[in-house]
This record gives C-alpha cells, structure tokens and sequence, in this order.
C-alpha cells in the first residue's frame, strides 16, 4: 500500500496520535504525516503511507492556509488558549488599525520560534524545557505571509484568514500581532484549511477513516503519490531514460524551458520519482533523487 490520505485532525489528538492511530488501524509501519499541527488545532493533516513516505520531504515545502481566531488584550505563556494568563491590557483598536497592522505583517517577516514548541535546542525540545520553567534565547526566522485577511471582528476577538509559508508559527503570529496594537493578544482557535493541495473540504474525518476501513473501502481513500505533488512540474522521458535513472546515472536533455528545483518524472503516464532539474553547460540535467517504482 502506498499513497496519501487527507486527513481532519479533530482538536485533542496529536499529529503523532493519528499517525499511532491509523498504523495500527491500516496495520502499516510506514507511515508519517506532512506537517504537524498543534494538539489543539483541527483541519488538514496529510499522511503518507508506505513509499510515499519519501515524499514528505517535497511536500512540507508547500504553503498552508489557516482560519484562526485570536482574542486581544490578554497575553499567555503558550501564546494560546492552553497556557496561563500572564496580562490583561485595556483595548482600544478598530478595523482600519487591525487591517493597517495586518498589511505591516503581509510578506517576509522575522518571528521567533516559541518555548512551547518542538523545536530543539542542544538535543531536548523546547517545549520539555518550558514545562521546566526554563527560558533559553532562539535566534528569529524567516517566514512569508502570503495573504491576511480580517474576516470578523467584535468584542476583542477577531477571525482571520491566512496563507504561509512553511514553519510559520500562528501562535507567535497572534502574539505579535496583539503587540504591535498596543494590547497583547492570544491565539484561542485554529483550523488549517489547506496544506499544499490538499483541502478540507476534501479531508476525512477519524470516523469516516475506520468505517471505510470496516467496509473494505481504504482504497478509495488513497490518493496517488504524484496526485499529492503535483504542484512540481512534470517531464517525461523514454525508456531508455527511464533506465538511466533508475540506475542512478544523469540523464542529459533539453529541460531549458523548466529549469527548477525538483519535478515529477513519468514514462509512459507511469510515475517513476523525483528527479531534480539542473543547468549544465549549455545544456540541462535530470538527476532522479527519489524513486516510486
């Protein structure tokens, strides 16, 4: 079995959990996910099964698109509705303020990795030395904001919608956000509604996952490797370059017109992999760096 299925995580289990959750229930070792969201979030949450799980790599490279809610003048040590309360500042702001500040955070920004996150410094997470009341200095990302849009507000709490690039933090988001308005803010609700080309309105639920699996329907569910990745050009080549690659050998062609960093690779409609386009000289290179077959 191979291939990916797009999963709505409900809020409370882990990225981890679901992936424990349907190895067990499909009865499948292999088996990772394509970009963790947090405990408390729900929406799309791609896994991938068996092979595909080399191409988890090329995917988390995509950009996901998120619904959240956050709640002005209260700040918190997790920057969300699970921590402590640490402030609470009086609000004074509108929506000409809210959407002037949200153009101020509209393409590549710096943000700083929170505490209570899985990021590691000197081998332990840094959401371990947090629950240890530990505090340790971490240097600031690039992130881009593709898109921010105000969608509701009333009563201190607003909803937005947003379109990032991969390892943006929502929370730190909020939390930023809330300071630049002059009153702190928390992140109190999160959906991810994209993530690469997968969307929600396309996503099973856990429920829907172990009935389809009860009537023999799995398949159904399973959606193709190279479906999951086509956002990568695709080229084709003949047989004999199909050996070529598989031998991993560089197979020399025209590629001038799609130069880029990885495409998909097909002979004859058969996806093979992953090959990454090169210049060279004056002419191109096609250099597999994962296989399907």
């Amino acid at each position: 079995m191979k291939g990916i299925i797009n999963v709505l995580k409900p809020p409370g289990m882990t990225s981890h959990d679901v992936v424990a959750f349907l190895r067990k229930l499909i009865n499948t070792k292999k088996i990772g996910h394509g970009g963790t969201l947090d405990p408390a979030a729900a929406g799309v949450l791609p896994v991938f099964i068996g092979k595909a799980t080399k191409a988890i790599e090329f995917f988390e490279i995509t950009d996901k698109e998120y619904i959240a809610e956050m709640v002005l003048g209260i700040t918190t040590n997790t920057g969300d509705s699970e921590g402590s309360v640490l402030k609470i500042s009086r609000v004074n702001v509108d929506i000409e303020m809210i959407n002037r500040v949200f153009l101020e955070f509209t393409g590549k920004i710096e943000q700083i990795p929170p505490m209570y996150s899985a990021v590691r410094y000197k081998g332990r997470k840094l959401y371990e030395l947090a629950r240890q009341g530990i505090t340790v200095e971490r240097n600031p990302r690039t992130v881009e904001i593709k898109a921010l849009e105000l969608l509701h507000f009333e009563e201190n709490t607003l909803t937005f919608r947003t379109i990032c690039s991969k390892g943006t933090y929502i929370r730190t988001l909020c939390e930023d956000i809330g300071k630049r308005l002059g009153c702190g803010a928390y992140l109190s609700y999160l959906v991810r509604t994209r993530a690469g080309l997968f969307g929600i309105n396309k996503a099973y639920t856990i429920e829907e996952i172990e009935q389809n699996v009860d009537d023999s329907n799995l398949e159904k569910m399973i959606i193709p490797i190279d479906e999951g990745l086509a956002f990568l050009p695709a080229v084709k080549i003949d047989e004999q370059g199909k050996n070529s690659l598989s031998s991993g050998s560089v197979l020399y062609s025209d590629l001038s017109h799609k130069i880029c960093d990885f495409v998909r690779v097909y002979c004859e409609d058969v996806f093979i992999g992953i090959a990454k386009a090169e210049k060279f000289d004056k002419t191109s290179r096609l250099r597999i760096v994962k296989t399907f077959l």
